[in-house]
């Protein structure tokens, strides 16, 4: 091993520079079949022979490693997305590929990030059905209405679409971070909403009519949404405009709220009020036994 590979010695210093010494014979004498003639053994009896009277060299070709992946014979493959395109859409095209060319008997398996990405986005559409569900009910329990809640179910969408039109226009990848933003802003929207909900149906069982508490409600809430929006995106813009180490995070982050923020808050104020409108009044011409009990208990005369 010394002979042909080379053995680490040891260190010294000289002249203030460290120096590394190894052990390992010139390159002439270890790349041809008679420099083991130079490298000896010591036999059972103390003398001493050289390599090549107990070994035969046959030339093959072969790798010079093996790797194995969960028991099976197994090569590397590293690839990066093309600009423009989500690590999920190179991964849907390394399966299509791999359905068309790779011979019987062969497949592939994804490793570190990836293998975890494959896992968790072929259930993305049931825990996307869930959490709508469940979000629903909790906004059922808040009105105690079955269809005044969709007045924010489909309102916020609006701000996400804002979201990906940002990363688009900045060329930016569908990423985690992204992705995150995206669940930072659902939160922000849906508490704009809820507010705006909140308002019109205080005031509309005060008695307003119903285009005039939810005009009403949009007055009461332009001044607060408007800090809010500002806020957030002033304190993003430094992010949007980073360089260096984790830029590509920090601006996929920024960008995404941004763009939903500044889109998604203008859009709820026009889409709330005018969803609640037409929820409110199907509410009250389909149930109305529950708006008939609360202007009653109002003393007010429906």
């Amino acid at each position: 091993a010394g002979y042909y590979g080379g053995s680490y010695i040891s260190n010294f210093n000289r002249f203030s520079r460290l120096y590394h010494v190894t052990m390992q014979a010139e390159a002439a004498d270890r790349v041809t079949r008679q420099s083991l003639n130079n490298v000896y053994v010591r036999l059972n009896d103390g003398q001493m022979a050289p390599v090549n009277n107990f070994v035969t060299l046959t030339p093959t070709m072969g790798p010079q490693g093996l790797s194995r992946f969960n028991m099976f014979n197994s090569i590397s493959v590293n690839a990066d997305p093309a600009p423009g395109y989500s690590s999920g859409q190179a991964m849907e095209a390394v399966a299509r590929v791999a359905k068309q060319t790779l011979p019987s008997g062969y497949s592939y398996e994804y490793s570190g990030l990836s293998r975890e990405e494959g896992k968790t986005s072929n259930n993305f559409a049931i825990v996307a059905g869930l959490s709508l569900l469940i979000i629903y009910l909790v906004l059922v329990a808040l009105y105690e209405s079955l269809i005044l809640p969709f007045a924010i179910l489909l309102a916020v969408p609006v701000g996400v679409m804002g979201s990906f039109l940002f990363a688009q226009l900045f060329g930016l990848q569908n990423n985690i971070y992204l992705q995150t933003g995206v669940v930072l802003l659902i939160g922000l929207l849906s508490k704009t909403a809820i507010l705006l909900t909140e308002y019109a149906v205080k005031r509309r069982e005060a008695g307003m009519r119903i285009t005039q508490a939810a005009f009403s409600a949009a007055k009461a809430r332009l001044r607060p949404i408007l800090m809010t929006v500002l806020a957030m995106i002033l304190g993003l813009l430094p992010l949007m405009a980073a360089s260096g180490v984790g830029a590509n995070g920090s601006r996929s982050l920024a960008s995404g709220v941004v763009g939903g923020m500044l889109i998604g808050s203008v859009a709820l104020l026009f889409l709330v009020p005018a969803f609640f409108v037409i929820f409110q009044w199907m509410q009250e011409h389909w149930m109305p036994r529950r708006l008939i009990d609360v202007l009653r208990t109002q003393k007010i005369t429906p």
